[in-house]
């Protein structure tokens, strides 16, 4: 950060002033469109570094002084600090999928994967781990590094959930870790038993194509784990493809996991903190702002506990999510992936 301001000032440390951060911080807020919470890190690195330099412990001004006839000065204060005053820092358009937009996403998955598969083309395999690592991401409500980081055995049975079979509960380990800090385990409980069923297909009957022994869920032909930049890649391919206005990406596959949770499922908000993995309740409020169809279905059911209690109920259909069954396997390629 030290060089990157030296760069856009064109001076020294010791030449800076705080117009000089100040421009550099407007650049990187207007210009590059850097989150609040990006350039609050970036001020505290500046920050920390003119403390130093001006610090009466160090000489550093004094040879400063000497050698250059200019001193240090600490260049943030008041003025140009960004202050963390609002608990939701996200950008505004970034919000959930709607479980119509949703249902989309994944019909254009599998979609793929069948187009693939008949044109001859290789890679039907990676469409078909790329449609699994996204549903069990939304099925579960995690983030791109704790689903590309699952492994095999992070799966076990609830014995409180028999009818999920092994999948009635999933371990994340590489949840997301406070700064300076390692990643904060999780346990996570199965709510669909469509998600189930996606994890026990891909687990016992499209992983093993990848050879064996295996211990990664989502691995790659080369024999590491499928990438965050590809998965986000892969939604933002079908986000465009399908038209949807701007704002949806792979991490709204968990907001979208919260939100259904709370609005269509009416499950208590401290079940869904817990299985967010969120320490404060404020922080999974962010996450579970109504979809944009919420109002038109709770006006729906308003209405039908209304009519069911005057005796003139009617039939209004609940949407659920629908996953088609998967396309038939390509011929069996096993490879041994050795040891490693």
């Amino acid at each position: 950060m030290v060089f990157r301001l030296c760069d856009s000032a064109g001076k020294f440390p010791w030449e800076w002033n705080v117009g000089d951060a100040t421009d550099w911080f407007d650049h990187l807020r207007s210009v590059r469109g850097l989150a609040q919470s990006t350039l609050r890190a970036y001020q505290g690195m500046i920050e920390a570094f003119c403390d130093f330099a001006t610090s009466p412990a160090y000489d550093w001004s004094v040879r400063s002084a000497q050698m250059f006839g200019q001193v240090f000065s600490q260049v943030v204060n008041e003025f140009n600090r960004i202050t963390h005053s609002q608990t939701n820092e996200a950008k505004p358009e970034k919000r959930a999928f709607t479980e119509d937009e949703l249902q989309q996403l994944f019909d254009l998955l599998d979609v793929e994967y069948v187009r693939v598969l008949e044109s001859g083309r290789s890679g039907a395999l990676t469409v078909l781990r790329d449609a699994a690592a996204c549903k069990i991401a939304y099925g579960w409500g995690l983030r791109v590094t704790e689903v590309r980081r699952l492994q095999i055995v992070d799966f076990s049975a609830n014995a409180r959930t028999p009818y999920f079979g092994d999948f009635g509960n999933l371990h994340v380990r590489f949840g997301k870790a406070k700064a300076g800090q390692v990643f904060k385990p999780r346990n996570v409980l199965t709510v669909w038993q469509w998600a189930a069923e996606v994890a026990e297909d891909w687990t016992n009957n499209v992983l093993p194509r990848y050879g064996e022994p295996l211990t990664d869920l989502f691995p790659t032909n080369t024999g590491s784990v499928v990438s965050a930049n590809h998965l986000w890649q892969r939604i933002s391919d079908c986000v465009d493809e399908l038209g949807f206005p701007p704002g949806l990406d792979f991490h709204s596959l968990r907001r979208s996991y919260a939100t259904h949770l709370l609005t269509s499922y009416r499950y208590d908000i401290k079940f869904i903190q817990m299985q967010l993995g969120h320490e404060h309740a404020a922080t999974t409020s962010i996450y579970t702002l109504p979809a944009a169809d919420f109002q038109i279905a709770e006006l729906a059911r308003v209405h039908r506990e209304m009519l069911e209690a005057t005796g003139t109920a009617v039939a209004l259909p609940k949407r659920k999510l629908r996953l088609p069954p998967r396309p038939p396997l390509p011929p069996n390629r096993k490879k041994n992936r050795g040891a490693s």
